[in-house]
């Protein structure tokens, strides 16, 4: 080999990502708002290499979730087709029975879903309404699957109920940054939705919590986004994102799309800023297409919601989901990894 052909080797030889130093202190906005700005090659590449440090790779931990009561909800939430303000075409329902709940959870497993959340339309459940869901939360455990619920705002004595019932995870999403907020629901504060994942932390729950992009909001409330999730000590165990789901009836129905690599970037600065973190691609894959996904994956999300609906909308059906990941060479997380996490199927 000559000295031009080494020069040439030299100079192809891939660069090493220049990874973001994780602060000392809390995450600032600006920080956050300099990583959503990096040309988004690079931006992918410190992703993956991050996400590689903490996780095996081509591994997807695969979650169901169930509406177990469904619309009637007295909150004004301007995404959401349950509230009772809207008229979506969503109709009140009462709780579901424990063997209906149990259905759904044998064909989740059955179908590969490790995880099986539960989500009620309530703004806060009173305590008989803990009490069923408990309930549920045994039964399913039961099955060996990991549990997870969403029943909005919890009390300190009812976070403790579902934790001795074996309840694993609570999701409580900020939605979106505190300046936002209010332009999105007025019938909570944000310091609300704090309080509640405080109770759920004391109670010893894992905590799930992300939040929703699309909704009209600018990029800087994205990166406050962020900014809030990453500064939760410790932050949340899972980041679902969100792109919003545009239903007919709702105050956000006319809301201008996300573009895809924006969204594509808030999965990745999710990433980087929680590294342990499990992030999932979450609502608003049925919109995305394969292409975008696969970015998503690339970006670090090894999480999805996996069925055909997420709550009252669409998601893409299993079959779909399993001819994906069988094209990207992903594979799907067995509850056993966590304790043994190079044990994939």
């Amino acid at each position: 080999m000559g000295a031009s052909d080494l020069q040439a080797v030299v100079l192809h030889r891939p660069a090493k990502p220049v990874a973001t130093p994780a602060p000392e202190g809390r995450w600032s906005i600006e920080a956050i708002q300099a990583l959503l700005d990096k040309p988004l090659m690079e931006l992918l590449f410190e992703a993956q290499t991050v996400h590689r440090q903490h996780f095996p790779a081509g591994d997807i931990e695969l979650a169901t979730l169930l509406s177990v009561k469904t619309g009637g909800c007295p909150e004004n939430c301007g995404y959401c087709p349950q509230s009772a303000e809207f008229d979506t075409g969503v109709k009140a329902q009462k709780l579901m029975e424990v063997d209906e709940v149990l259905r759904a959870a044998q064909a989740a497993k059955d179908a590969g879903a490790t995880r099986f959340c539960m989500g009620a339309a309530w703004r806060a459940p009173k305590d008989r309404d803990v009490e069923k869901v408990a309930v549920l939360v045994e039964a399913v455990k039961g099955l060996g699957l990991q549990t997870c619920a969403t029943l909005g705002m919890l009390e300190p004595h009812h976070a403790r109920q579902l934790k001795a019932a074996g309840l694993d995870y609570y999701n409580h999403n900020l939605d979106t940054a505190p300046e936002y907020y209010t332009d999105i629901v007025d019938t909570r504060s944000y310091q609300d939705r704090l309080d509640t994942l405080a109770h759920v932390r004391g109670a010893g729950i894992s905590v799930c919590c992300g939040g929703i992009v699309g909704m009209g909001e600018a990029p800087v409330h994205r990166a406050g986004l962020i900014a809030q999730l990453a500064n939760l000590d410790p932050y949340p165990e899972s980041v679902p994102i969100n792109s919003l789901v545009r239903v007919p009836g709702t105050p956000l129905a006319d809301s201008e799309p996300i573009d895809p690599f924006d969204f594509v970037r808030m999965i990745a600065v999710a990433r980087i800023t929680m590294p342990t973190a499990r992030v999932r691609l979450s609502a608003g894959r049925q919109q995305m297409g394969e292409a975008v996904q696969a970015l998503c994956f690339m970006a670090g999300a090894n999480s999805i919601f996996y069925g055909d609906k997420l709550l009252v909308t669409g998601n893409p059906d299993v079959e779909a989901d399993v001819q994906l990941l069988r094209k990207l060479g992903l594979r799907s997380h067995r509850a056993s990894t966590e304790t043994n996490p190079e044990s994939c199927q």
